[in-house]
């Protein structure tokens, strides 16, 4: 039976195949990169499946397991973003940021019951929370991007953020929808403004101010970099910052990961 005493045995050779596939795109040695960092999300994907079996339910309750769904997408949005730009160095990016999540599972693992709670229950859970993780991976290698075109004062690779963006905002669009229909079956309403909704509305708003931006103003490239780092601070919050909120203990029904 696989539980987290298990993590570091798929974590280990899953980050050395990441950081390894991450120095052979550096090196421009592509097959290979992309192929290493395949496997690791390979590797990566059996411990989720094994704890998924084990616990019987998806693993996607407490921040500890959603940040397992981060580790797996970021290397898979650097294959994506690789693949298509050729940019050397996303999978570095992306495997860094991989591997962070990861370390803060092996230095904080987190064990808890097989049980979940009757609203968690909802076959819309594990698509809702799935596509969520997606999107943050994508819109996480966006504000990466960003982040490099200031500090390199450059702005050429503004059509490689706003792809990111575009299939991002897509996939939380759909998250959302998804999420629509589960809080509708578990709590009688599609939608209530609560305290994490709320901040998921804004999140999405403000990518799609993000896209708007960039079409009726494509000049005003260092205002869309910085409104792309704002949207993802907001997506913070909306993820686990909703968490700390005063706000929303004991009245937000999105804080039960730290029950």
């Amino acid at each position: 039976m696989i539980t987290w005493n298990n993590f570091i045995l798929f974590a280990l050779p899953s980050a050395l195949l990441w950081v390894a596939g991450a120095w052979l795109a550096w090196r421009e040695k592509r097959t290979p990169a992309v192929v290493l960092t395949m496997l690791g999300t390979v590797v990566f994907a059996s411990f989720i499946a094994a704890l998924w079996s084990s616990l019987e339910r998806p693993p996607l309750r407490t921040m500890g397991e959603t940040r397992l769904w981060y580790s797996f997408f970021m290397p898979v949005a650097g294959i994506i973003t690789y693949s298509r730009w050729r940019y050397k160095w996303v999978l570095g990016f992306s495997t860094l940021m991989a591997v962070v999540f990861v370390c803060i599972n092996l230095f904080k693992p987190e064990i808890h019951s097989k049980a979940l709670m009757p609203a968690l229950q909802s076959p819309w859970f594990a698509p809702h929370v799935i596509v969520y993780m997606f999107s943050y991976a994508m819109l996480g290698a966006a504000v990466l991007v960003a982040l490099w075109m200031l500090a390199k004062k450059s702005e050429c690779e503004m059509a490689m953020a706003d792809d990111l963006v575009n299939v991002g905002l897509a996939f939380i669009t759909i998250g959302m929808l998804f999420g629509a229909v589960w809080a509708k079956d578990a709590w009688g309403h599609y939608w209530s403004w609560d305290p994490k909704e709320t901040w998921a509305a804004a999140t999405w708003l403000l990518y799609l101010v993000y896209l708007h931006l960039r079409h009726a103003c494509p000049a005003k490239k260092r205002q869309a970099l910085a409104l792309l780092i704002v949207a993802f601070v907001c997506l913070q919050m909306c993820w686990w910052g909703i968490n700390y909120l005063p706000s929303a203990q004991g009245n937000s029904i999105h804080t039960y990961n730290l029950n």
